[in-house]
C-alpha cells in the first residue's frame, strides 16, 4: 500500500472514507454511522477490522490518521 491508501478514489470519496476512519476512532458511530460500502472498502484496504460487529482501527488505519 502506498502512502495514500485513498489515491485510487475521487477526492470526495477519499474525504468521506477518512472521515469514516475518524468517526470509528472517536466512537461516534451512533451519531455518524458508517455505511456498509465504506466499511467494506476500509476492511479491504486493511484499515479497519470488525470485532464483535464493531469496527476497530488497525495499526495501518491509525497510521493513516496520524500521517
Amino acid at each position: 500500500m502506498a502512502d495514500n491508501p485513498f489515491a485510487e478514489f475521487s477526492l470526495e470519496r477519499a474525504i468521506g472514507l477518512r472521515w469514516a476512519l475518524r468517526d470509528i476512532q472517536a466512537g461516534r458511530l451512533k451519531l455518524s454511522p458508517v455505511g456498509d460500502e465504506d466499511l467494506a472498502v476500509l476492511i479491504e484496504l486493511g484499515l479497519i477490522e470488525l470485532h464483535d460487529d464493531e469496527p476497530t482501527l488497525t495499526p495501518s488505519g491509525a497510521a493513516v490518521l496520524r500521517g
